[in-house]
């Protein structure tokens, strides 16, 4: 036997809906708190110097890397500074494309 009354369906949509006002509440204050932070860099950036290039038939992002990279340097790094400068997911490339690369 229990001690308590019954709810009604009033209380319980009430306290459904407070709990929903709380977990919203919750997550508009931890997206204001970290939010911001998603979009703050570590400091002042440089501007760099850039050529716009169209990729041609049959071009790998190798190839174009290759074609910039100084001799003794390694190409890994000037496709990487490549994928960076063009926020590229991976290297695939397209003909007709246009790419910002890097001027040394």
């Amino acid at each position: 036997m229990s001690i308590y009354a019954p709810q009604t369906a009033e209380a319980r949509a009430r306290r459904t809906r407070t709990g929903r006002i709380l977990a919203v509440t919750a997550l508009l204050v931890g997206a204001a708190v970290v939010g911001p932070q998603a979009f703050a860099s570590d400091g002042p950036v440089e501007p760099v110097a850039v050529d716009v290039y169209t990729v041609g038939t049959g071009e790998t992002l190798w190839d174009i890397a290759a074609s910039l990279t100084p001799a003794g340097d390694d190409v890994r790094d000037t496709m990487l500074d490549i994928q960076h400068l063009n926020a590229m997911a991976d290297t695939a490339l397209m003909a007709g494309e246009q790419l910002y690369l890097p001027v040394e």
